[in-house]
């Protein structure tokens, strides 16, 4: 189990956006959609929120590959600011990104925030006693320098050989300078046992139903 933070190369992958200050408002920003516009803004660390104005590729790309702790540098109209992400407002039906909030933060100051959770490998007990992968977090709470935020956890479940083992996030590898919030005896992930199959009574031959046995003594009684 590990945090992964770096690229290949072991650098800092670096995220930057860039943006303009926005005017439009309300129902009309609707029009700035249908131009290839993405509207957002961006509030927090001594920032009045300010209303903003990205090119829809350029930004989706940036957040597609970024995740809720991932340090993204909105260059505004020759200003940056640091900022992570705080909500994507998404139009699913056409799988569009529609709005999003940025939240400033300062480098020096720690912030709290989410890191997701991802599983990679493959459990033995599921190939070795049919057991069931159960997946509990998907992310955890945690408190650290912007820089120190881990991009995610990724969680190798190799080890999990037999029914009941598990994962909790006692069990993560937490970087230095990170502080996690989530309770330690959280369950991240475990290997149930294969539910049991259902086997339908077979009734014995020459047997007959009681409903029917029933009908048929009212009948020969209304015949008496």
């Amino acid at each position: 189990m590990l945090s992964e933070r770096r690229s290949k190369d072991n650098k800092m992958e670096k995220f930057e956006i860039n943006a303009v200050n926005r005017t439009v408002i309300g129902k009309k920003v609707g029009v700035l959609r249908r131009q290839g516009k993405l509207p957002g803004v961006i509030y927090g660390h001594k920032v009045e929120p300010i209303a903003i104005l990205m090119d829809l590729k350029e930004a989706t790309r940036v957040l597609n590959k970024s995740t809720r702790s991932s340090i993204v540098i909105i260059n505004l109209d020759g200003k940056e600011m640091a900022s992570i992400i705080r909500e994507k407002q998404m139009d699913y039906v056409r799988n569009l990104i529609i709005h999003v909030d940025f939240q400033a933060v300062s480098l020096t100051e720690k912030i709290r925030t989410e890191v997701n959770i991802e599983l990679s490998g493959l459990a033995p007990a599921v190939k070795d006693f049919n057991g069931t992968v159960m997946e509990g977090l998907n992310k955890i709470e945690v408190e650290a320098l912007p820089n120190d935020l881990p991009e995610r956890f990724i969680v190798d479940i190799s080890a999990l050989k037999e029914i009941g083992d598990a994962i909790y996030v006692k069990d993560l590898s937490i970087p230095d300078g990170v502080e996690v919030h989530t309770p330690a005896d959280e369950m991240i992930v475990l290997i149930t046992a294969p539910a049991a199959e259902e086997v339908e009574p077979v009734a014995e031959e020459g047997a007959v139903e009681p409903e029917i046995i029933e009908k048929g003594k009212k009948e020969e009684e209304a015949e008496d």
